[in-house]
Parts: C-alpha cells; structure tokens; sequence
C-alpha cells in the first residue's frame, strides 16, 4: 500500500523555495505566507489528516514539492508529539501550546544546512534571501500547525491529550527526525 501524497503537488501558480513548494495557509500568525481561501482546506489540515496513516510508512515517494513540505511538517508534528509526550507531567492544553510554541520559534536547520536530515532529496534555496524567506516561511507555518495540533490533542475535553495522538509519539516517518 503506497503512502498517502499531497494533493497540492498540482497546486497552479504555487512558489518554490529550493525544490519545495510555498503555500498558502489559513492563519492569523504574521508571516510571509500567503493567505488560503478559508472556505478551504490548506496543507496544514492536510498534514494532520494525513499524520497517522503516513507515519506507519518507511519509505515515502517525492512526486511533487509540495510532497516536500508535507515531509517536514510530518516529521514536525512528530517532534511535537515526542515534546509533549517527554514533559515530567501530563500538560495542560495551555502548557502544550506553550511548549510547542517555543518549539516551533526555536532555531532549525532548513534545507542546504549542514544539520538538515533530508539534504539529499531537498535542493538548498538559490540566494541568501530565499533561504531566509524559506526560513520565516517555516516559523510561520510550524506555528499554526503547532496551535492546531494542540486543539486536535485537547479535542476531547478531559485536560489530557488524545492518547490516539500521543501513540505516535515514538513513531519516526521514514526512520528520520528533524531533530529538535
């Protein structure tokens, strides 16, 4: 059974950074992005659908860049969950949210660093301006899929996060992690 692709690989008119694809997502985070129709979905929600079912595949087909950036914000909620699933104590939604957003501002190598761990299947960004605009871009979109990952964990109401979530927290897609 093959993994689960991006349907935004067809996306028209979609910027590339590198060889990956710059998209629009819904957000109120400031940001370079650019804004999504709200009426639909963007590819933060398609990584949290996504997640679980891609999580469980070692190996995983590049048939586009915006299959590039679903890798990364993959391995992103990944490291989100191994945060969370790491504290002393089981946090409160408003703890996770500030844990993860720490975790999402905190430095990160982007593709053509030394410290990247998919350096051979991304291209670097041409100029030093690309790769600062892939870098801001990135922040911004690791931290809305931070702020709704938590209300995904915290969905349910209890105070605690889903343990259908936190089951993956040991789970490494593609046998990598970003390693934050």
């Amino acid at each position: 059974m093959p993994a689960y692709h991006s349907a935004f690989n067809e996306f028209p008119d979609a910027m590339q950074a590198g060889n990956m694809s710059i998209l629009p997502i819904r957000t109120k985070i400031r940001g370079p992005a650019p804004l999504a129709d709200p009426e639909q979905g963007d590819i933060i929600d398609e990584t949290l659908d996504l997640f679980r079912a891609n999580s469980l595949f070692r190996n995983f087909e590049i048939k586009g860049p915006a299959d590039r950036l679903l890798i990364i914000l993959i391995l992103y909620i990944s490291d989100c969950l191994a945060k969370i699933g790491s504290a002393r104590t089981v946090p409160t939604q408003i703890e996770a949210s500030k844990m993860l957003n720490t975790l999402s501002v905190d430095n990160f190598a982007i593709p053509g660093d030394a410290g990247f761990p998919l350096n051979a299947h991304y291209a670097p960004p041409q100029s030093r301006a690309d790769a600062e605009y892939l870098r801001t871009y990135l922040t911004q979109v690791r931290q809305e899929l931070a702020n709704r990952l938590v209300e995904r964990l915290y969905a349910d109401g209890t105070g605690k996060p889903s343990k259908w979530w936190m089951a993956f927290q040991k789970r490494r897609f593609m046998n990598r992690s970003l390693g934050s």
